[in-house]
């Protein structure tokens, strides 16, 4: 792990390089990182298994701005640059500069791909594609997401501290928005990041992505894209259900009135990244060798 100032707030990453060489009719051509963004309440660790999947690539996963390691400093009063999903945006790109990556993919994971489509509308140039997982929406029903806002803000201020050491409570979260249990571990660190998480950005991402207004611009902010977008659901995914995840993608110019840029990933849930790693390794292979030179494997 390492960390990067990112106005005011250090920023946890990891960085992997590729096992192989790239295949590239010009050498000079600057490498093409996979930045992997990932979603409310939880933090990098979830993309390793996805990771080791594609070790021929440059992957970057980082943990957004008061998740996972990415807290404010003991002491240090914390940068308030606002948690709405362009306001995550922004330091996608400042993160992109600072760490001079300019050729990358977008792949993020429910907000992290409400993220990542920001990210792409701000960076046309540098940003080759996006790929959003179990990420979609578009779609403002009052009474859900009142209900679901309630229930958010319920949990963000109710979080005991002491949560995470019961024994056993990883049973409960390893249960969780997915088609089967997924290991103990994961589990665990789910419920690490869940008490975890700087009060504040996890209130704020959590009213800040969910406005009416917010919601209603996605279809609109999908249509502009100059970028391959692509999104991946799961088939049981009941946060993000198959249904709102082909909505919003049929607003890019990619969709021709059925799935060509929607992938639908069977026997999963709300973690297709834990749950369905290999199945998703191949979909992001297979998108980004599209656009991309092919990475050689010897």
């Amino acid at each position: 792990m390492a960390k990067i100032d990112i106005l005011g707030f250090p920023h946890a990453y990891d960085l992997t390089t590729p096992q192989a060489p790239l295949s590239s009719a010009s050498e000079d051509e600057p490498p093409c990182v996979l930045v992997f963004i990932h979603g409310w309440l939880l933090s990098r660790h979830y993309w390793k298994p996805l990771i080791s999947r594609l070790p021929d690539y440059h992957c970057l996963a980082y943990d957004l701005r008061g998740f996972g390691d990415s807290l404010p400093m003991q002491g240090k009063g914390q940068f308030h640059a606002g948690y709405s999903p362009a306001a995550y945006a922004r330091d996608v790109v400042m993160l992109l500069e600072k760490l001079g990556i300019s050729r990358a993919w977008l792949i993020g994971h429910s907000l992290g791909g409400t993220i990542a489509l920001w990210a792409g509308a701000y960076l046309p140039k540098i940003v080759q594609g996006i790929i959003c997982v179990n990420s979609g929406g578009g779609i403002y029903i009052k009474e859900e997401f009142e209900r679901f806002r309630s229930a958010g803000q319920f949990l963000v201020k109710w979080r005991p501290q002491w949560l995470g050491k019961i024994p056993l409570v990883h049973l409960m979260f390893s249960q969780d928005s997915v088609a089967y249990p997924i290991k103990r571990h994961w589990g665990r660190q789910r419920a690490i990041d869940f008490c975890g998480a700087n009060y504040e950005a996890a209130l704020g991402a959590l009213l800040d992505s969910t406005t009416e207004s917010q919601v209603h611009q996605l279809p609109l902010l999908v249509s502009r894209l100059k970028q391959p977008a692509y999104f991946v659901a799961g088939d049981r995914d009941k946060v993000m259900e198959p249904k709102y995840v082909r909505h919003l993608a049929s607003f890019h110019y990619l969709y021709e009135g059925g799935d060509e840029n929607t992938i639908v990933l069977p026997e999963c849930g709300h973690l297709s990244m834990i749950e369905q790693p290999d199945a998703l390794a191949g979909e992001i292979r297979r998108l980004v060798a599209a656009k991309e030179p092919i990475l050689s494997s010897s």
